[in-house]
Parts: structure tokens; sequence; C-alpha cells
């Protein structure tokens, strides 16, 4: 699966912007198999049994992205946040849905193992994860848009940075105090560890 030239997406996304509706057309296909990595990544981390599958995943999103007439797109990695963010609320839709129980009984588990050291390795429950970036969003919205790129995104400490527009350096204090909080709020019983420096 090789990556698209980061020139032409940003360029059918600008064309998108300005009512091109044949450049989303053109874009889809170029960005199709990462947007499959990323709900692979996802769904990964479910139960076994999880009754979403990786394409009824992308083809939610993608029917959600392609309502996104408002947003002007800076680049790729742009593109890929939000479709990261599209993708957070569609399992976290799907979760509260599905599980009308009280938070952990059958409830989704999502597990931090690989997940950039976000929290200790621990299945976490996603609707309470949901709820606890909504509490950090109104505590410190830069650090949820952080977590929620690098958790939900993948994307690197330097996309993040570009992303949210900040350093390389701020991006990793704001990750590093943003899953202390998370460790806390999802009452994580071992300290989270050091913050990732990619």
């Amino acid at each position: 699966m090789s990556e698209p030239n980061p020139q032409v997406v940003t360029k059918l996304l600008v064309d998108w912007c300005d009512g091109n509706e044949r450049a989303f057309e053109e874009l889809m296909p170029l960005v199709m198999d990462q947007l499959k990595a990323q709900a692979r990544r996802y769904l990964e981390k479910e139960r076994p049994d999880h009754t979403l599958q990786a394409t009824a995943l992308v083809n939610e999103a993608y029917m959600r992205l392609v309502d996104q007439s408002k947003i002007r797109w800076q680049n790729r990695t742009h593109f890929f946040a939000v479709s990261a963010q599209i993708m957070r609320r569609i399992l976290v839709d799907h979760a509260r849905g599905r599980h009308a129980l009280k938070r952990g009984g059958s409830a989704k588990k999502l597990s931090f193992d690989d997940l950039s050291g976000l929290l200790h390795a621990k299945q976490i429950d996603i609707v309470a994860l949901d709820d606890a970036l909504q509490e950090l969003a109104k505590i410190d919205e830069k650090q949820a848009r952080i977590v929620e790129l690098r958790f939900f995104g993948g994307l690197s400490i330097e996309e993040a940075a570009e992303v949210v527009g900040v350093s390389r350096a701020t991006v990793n204090r704001e990750w590093a105090m943003a899953r202390a909080w998370l460790h806390t709020q999802l009452g994580e019983d071992d300290p989270p560890p050091a913050a990732p420096e990619s």
C-alpha cells in the first residue's frame, strides 16, 4: 500500500473545498487504503465479536466526509485528522446505541497496549474514554485535540503539531499532561509510561 503524493492529495482537497465535486471522487481512491488502515487500527482494539467491520466504518465515515463542505482543508494530515474524529464519533455512537448498560458491563473495550503509551496496558471503555475527552476539552481543548489526533488518528507528534499549529515540544508536553489527566479519570492503577518522542 503506497502512500499517495501529499501535494496531489492537498490539491484535490483544495479543489473540493472550491466546489469541485469531481475532486472528491478523485481523492477517495487515493486515500481509501489509509482510511481502511485507520479503521482496522481502531477495530483491532475492539472485542472480537464486534458487529462493526472496517469496511462499514470506512463507508460510514465516507458518507459523513461527503457532507464536510464547510471545512477548509489544509493538507492530507488535516484530512486524516478529521477522518479520525469522524470515526471516533461513529464508534462512540455505535457503543452508546449498542450498550444501554452501565459502564463496565459488556461495554466495548479498547486496549491502550500499542497506542503510543497513552495509558498503561489496560482495556478501556470507549464510551468512558469519550466522556473523559469531552471533560478534558472543557479544561484544555488543545490537550483533548492532541489525544484525539494521536490516539484515534494515529498521527505522529510532528503530524499532530502540524494540525494543531504548535511546536513538537508543545505537543510532547501537552500529550504527557493529557495522559496523566486521563490516567486519573479512567482509574488506572499503575502510573502511565513516559510520553513518546515520535
